[in-house]
This record gives C-alpha cells, structure tokens and sequence, in this order.
C-alpha cells in the first residue's frame, strides 16, 4: 500500500509579504492604507495579499485573549503517547473545543496539546474521559500551567 501524500509546504513569501505579516503581527489592527504606505503598495494590493495568505493558511488575523480573564483559569500542556497512525490521533485530539494548539513531536511525546478549561473538573474530565478515550492514546502526561511568564507572537519572518 503507497503512503499517504504528504501534506502540502507553505508557498514562498516574498519580502513584501512578510513585511505586511510583521505589521500584522505587531497591530493586528494596522489599516491596510497605513501598511500600503510603507511597503509601496496600494491599500487593494494589500487587502489581496492579506487574503490570500489567509486563505492558503499561511497567517490568521485573530484577537489573542487572556484565558485567564475570560474566564478559562485553567491551562495546561499535554503530552501524548500514541500507539498506531500518530498524526490521525493528533487529528482526532484537535477536534475538541478545549485543545488550542496540537503538534506532532519527536521525543518522549508523539503529540503536544494546549488546552484552556474552566476549572480542575473540567480539565479532569477532559483528560480522563475525553483524552484518553480517542483511540490510539497510549498514555498522557498533563503539566498544569501555574503562570504565564511571556507569550509573544511579533517575532516575524525570519
């Protein structure tokens, strides 16, 4: 049986591309007229070049909150042991509403998930009901976020 195809790379960005992302990154509420100013292009040209990296997934303009003033105090980061097709549970672990961020790693866990609860309970129930019954979860472990020391999301296009 061939391999699954491998999922698609991102397109090359030019430098005026990532010019606009770095103004995205550090107001996502910078004018399109006021970043056509300074990369040389019109405020359509920009509004186009925001919509295709939008569309080919490239970048997303969204508002980052606090979960902790929004009424979710609890976070944690969970490691994952699979058995079986890693990126299909890493796949079945992202559908549910808690996880905020999952990725397929190499060392101790397969996959690494963020989630944002309510409380303990609900992070309890989340991982002992709702976990670890996606088939192919091996084993977790959950490391329960005590402070959020620095969370940036304005390092650019290197």
């Amino acid at each position: 049986m061939a391999a699954p195809p491998r999922e698609r790379s991102s397109p090359a960005l030019d430098e005026t591309s990532k010019r606009i992302i770095e103004h995205l990154q550090a107001d996502g509420r910078r004018s399109y007229a006021a970043i056509a100013a300074d990369v040389g292009l019109s405020e359509a040209a920009v509004r186009q070049r925001v919509a295709r990296m939008v569309e080919a997934g490239v970048m997303q303009v969204v508002a980052v909150t606090d979960p902790m003033q929004v009424g979710f105090p609890r976070q944690a980061m969970v490691g994952v042991r699979c058995a079986g097709d890693v990126t299909a549970v890493a796949r079945a672990l992202a559908d549910l509403d808690e996880v905020t961020y999952v990725v397929a790693s190499a060392g101790t866990y397969d996959v690494l998930l963020e989630v944002v609860c309510e409380d303990d309970d609900h992070l309890l129930d989340l991982i002992s009901r709702r976990v670890r019954a996606v088939p192919g979860v091996a084993s977790t472990e959950t490391l329960v976020y005590l402070k959020l020391i620095k969370q940036r999301y304005d390092w650019g296009t290197r």
